[in-house]
């Protein structure tokens, strides 16, 4: 082993003992389910933003966007972090206050199945029981898109087969998050996103000083027809440019949409101490969000230029997805302590990962143990029983997760973008209009939720490959429809009964009033 090598595997080894050092720290304070999958509601200001926005930022932040941008220019990666960088801002806005109070008026609620079957008074368990497969569904590709991305870093950086890096990968997450639960998965993904932070400015900064400069990066990106339109994309294959339609734009655009569906995050807004502090968490979720997606971009640009400078080998493919464990690599050959540097890149990549795979492998097994063991089955358990359920379901999702990803050319893109898509288009529509629209009744909530989880897989494979206009991002039209459906079905449908509105109109209250 070489002396970067050692670097790099000391620093990486150091970062897991600490994430799991955090976990078992973070155990101590699990007194119960609430505890665990909610952390009590106890999240301050700081922890609510930064863990909310890593638990996001998934491997697709360092690996898919710089890939995508690295490939085919800004147009796609743009046009996506655009729409990102929006909901961001318009979830935290508008959802995050209102949740928080909702979910603890209707019957303290701690997880998202349980906050739709209090909301709607569903007592035939069919919304729990839905929206808790629905969790399950998507979080296993989402989860195995984590697992790719620890895969290709150690086999690209360390020659480790890709296979036993996966495995290791989710040893240590599923170690971390069944032992200290939601409080866990919150500490180690605010730690991560600083971590993660620090590795894409070091990748931009060394990147832009080994291509020979601003100019230098400039200069390359003009060159490539379409490479830095927002109108017209690069074809890396041909060397030239092709249109890039106003319809395009917009259902990448929709990439925000997503955010109002996402279990891992709406937990964090309904998990912090003090809603009223949401308004500072808000404004460094955002900072934080459209910082990160700029120079994530900005560093597949680089990337590039670094390839024309001779200092990288071209990729191709899914290869672009690890072109900062490439640029981490050059890194690491100037001494230990540049391979150190290196190695908080490749933990930086590592962070993202984990922060987002600890809070997904959470909302999963509490979909199991909480939603459909004990809630749609009945099925009583102790404390004791409901935890190591959990536990045990966190161990299954993760094996699934690695048979889903074990083939090394899978796209980290490609299966987040999916995943996305099925939350946004399932959860989002019922989410806004559980809270902002009175007359909204459970049969709108199951049959929009339905509706938008069907359609995400019935337009990617059925629709979108006939080409066109319908090729678009699923998450657009099956978003648009679950929200006609909700509305259509609810009107047709009895109205919500009194009770159900009074509780409405006083969260509507709270929320006006604080």
């Amino acid at each position: 082993m070489t002396t970067a090598q050692i670097g790099i595997s000391v620093t990486i080894v150091v970062y897991l003992i600490a994430m799991l050092l955090i976990g078992i720290w973070c155990s101590k304070r699990n007194n119960d389910t609430g505890d665990f999958y909610l952390g009590g509601r106890k999240l301050g200001p700081f922890v609510t933003a930064m863990s909310a926005e890593a638990s996001d930022m998934s491997s697709w932040l360092l690996m898919g966007l710089p890939g995508l941008a690295y490939l085919t220019g800004v147009a796609d990666a743009g046009w996506t972090a655009i729409g990102l960088a929006i909901g961001t801002y318009i979830n935290w806005l508008l959802v995050a206050k209102r949740i928080r109070l909702y979910t603890q008026v209707s019957g303290n609620s701690i997880t998202i199945p349980d906050f739709f079957q209090n909301r709607f008074r569903d007592k035939s368990g069919i919304l729990m029981g839905l929206s808790a497969i629905v969790i399950i569904v998507f979080f296993i590709p989402y989860t195995a898109s984590g697992f790719a991305a620890c895969g290709k870093l150690f086999a690209s950086f360390l020659g480790v087969d890709y296979f036993w890096a996966m495995v290791i990968s989710a040893i240590v997450i599923v170690g971390y998050t069944a032992t200290g639960g939601f409080l866990a998965a919150s500490m180690t993904d605010f730690v991560q996103s600083i971590i993660m932070t620090m590795a894409l400015l070091l990748v931009l900064g060394f990147g832009i000083y080994t291509a020979g400069g601003v100019d230098a990066v400039a200069q390359n990106a003009q060159s490539l027809p379409g490479y830095l339109s927002m109108t017209l994309t690069h074809d890396p294959v041909t060397g030239t440019a092709s249109s890039y339609g106003a319809l395009n734009s917009f259902s990448m655009l929709c990439w925000g949409l997503g955010y109002f569906g996402m279990p891992h995050i709406l937990l964090r807004f309904m998990a912090i101490e003090d809603e009223k502090k949401l308004k500072l968490s808000r404004r460094v979720a955002t900072s934080w969000v459209i910082v990160s997606l700029f120079v994530a971009v900005a560093i597949g640009i680089v990337g590039l230029a670094m390839t024309k400078a001779g200092a990288l080998e071209s990729l191709v493919g899914s290869d672009s997805e690890t072109i900062i464990v490439r640029i981490a690599d050059l890194l690491s050959r100037n001494g230990i302590v540049c391979a150190v540097l290196a190695g908080l890149i490749l933990a930086g990549i590592l962070a993202s990962t984990m922060s987002t795979a600890d809070s997904q492998l959470l909302a999963a097994s509490s979909s199991v143990s909480e939603n459909l063991i004990r809630g749609v089955l009945g099925k009583q358990m102790t404390i004791k029983q409901s935890m190591l359920c959990a536990r045990l379901t966190l161990l299954v999702i993760s094996v699934l997760g690695i048979i889903l990803a074990r083939d090394p050319d899978s796209s980290v893109f490609n299966i987040v973008s999916f995943a996305w898509a099925g939350f946004g288009a399932s959860f989002g529509p019922v989410i806004l209009f559980a809270l902002f629209w009175r007359r909204t009744n459970r049969y709108g909530a199951i049959a929009g939720m339905l509706v938008g989880g069907v359609m995400v897989f019935v337009w990617k494979y059925l629709i979108a490959p006939m080409g066109g206009l319908l090729d678009i991002y699923e998450l657009m039209p099956a978003f648009v429809l679950a929200c006609l459906t909700i509305w259509i079905v609810s009107l047709l449908t009895p109205a919500p009964a009194r009770e159900i509105v009074e509780e409405f109109d006083k969260v509507k209250a709270m929320d006006a009033h604080r």
